[in-house]
């Protein structure tokens, strides 16, 4: 009976000593992928007042940290997938680690175009905005805030001008609308302006007076010939928009805003704020700031 109970020990024991050796080594395997994954720590990220953290990544050719609350929906990664993507592909997919090095393919926010300000949640900007559409928009007055979008360009070889674009618009006006474009005499806010069959309707001999197909297209040159800034506005009936871009080579990237035409003189100042607005977002490499942020709350 002694013997038949030290030998169940005995086999019990060495199981024991099995199944230890077992989980040592376990431990061992797993704790360099633990070791490595704490060598890649999480970046530094700059928060506001509210503990909100930024969105980080890197605009074209500088690392950026954006103020939270200022984005209007959600920054979009270069890679990730589409709107209507397939959910399968979205429920695969698995984004690298956000650090400023990120390409971001764009986002969008508000801007204020009468100071240069920009929407920020839980700012006092966020009540000006509320305001302004309650008091202005339904009496139909200048509206002072633009919608701005801003999309990184990566490819090297792709040129940062609107030359095709403008070109290819006005053939397509000619071959299905059946009129052209004319450069006008006299130049607009410093653009060079093109009207839709020299703004005369063809079928009444007057000026345009639909809504459709009879935008006023503006471009801007550079010194060399290249067209960098590209508006469209409608300046008939009840329509009262325009939709500009730009693109800006030091930061490579593509620019869309859209305002009341009564902002259209201010064109200039608005390229140059945005711009500015994105400078103050700049970091270093670690995420230090290098200016003070526009839009922090």
């Amino acid at each position: 009976m002694k013997s038949g109970f030290r030998k169940s020990l005995l086999i019990l024991v060495l199981l024991w000593q099995v199944l230890l050796l077992a989980g040592c080594d376990y431990y061992v395997s797993e704790q360099p992928e633990k070791q490595s994954a704490q060598q890649v720590p999480e970046p530094f990220r700059n928060q506001d007042s509210r503990g909100r953290y930024d969105t980080i990544g890197k605009l074209g050719t500088h690392s950026i940290s954006i103020p939270a609350g200022v984005i209007d929906g959600w920054a979009r990664y270069i890679g990730d997938p589409g709107d209507f993507a397939d959910p399968k592909i979205k429920a695969k997919y698995q984004r690298p680690p956000k650090t400023y090095d990120l390409p971001i393919e764009s986002f969008g926010f508000l801007y204020r175009i009468t100071d240069g300000d920009v929407y920020t949640s839980f700012r006092q900007t966020q009540q000006d905005y509320r305001r302004d559409n309650e008091t202005l928009i339904p009496y139909g007055k200048p509206f002072p805030w633009a919608s701005v979008s801003v999309y990184g360009q990566y490819d090297a070889a792709a040129p940062l001008n609107f030359n095709f674009t403008v070109q290819n618009e006005f053939k397509l006006a000619k071959e299905i609308t059946y009129f052209d474009y004319i450069q006008q005499e006299q130049p607009l806010y410093g653009l060079t302006v093109y009207r839709a069959n020299n703004g005369i309707d063809p079928e009444t001999g007057e000026p345009w007076k639909s809504d459709t197909l009879t935008r006023d297209r503006m471009i801007k040159k550079d010194q060399a010939g290249n067209i960098k800034t590209y508006i469209d506005c409608q300046f008939t009936h009840n329509i009262n928009s325009c939709h500009h871009m730009f693109y800006n080579d030091d930061w490579h990237i593509q620019v869309w805003i859209s305002y009341s035409r009564t902002y259209l003189p201010q064109w200039q100042e608005m390229e140059s704020n945005i711009i500015n607005i994105l400078d103050s977002w700049r970091v270093s490499p670690e995420g230090r700031l290098l200016g003070k942020q526009i839009g922090k709350a």
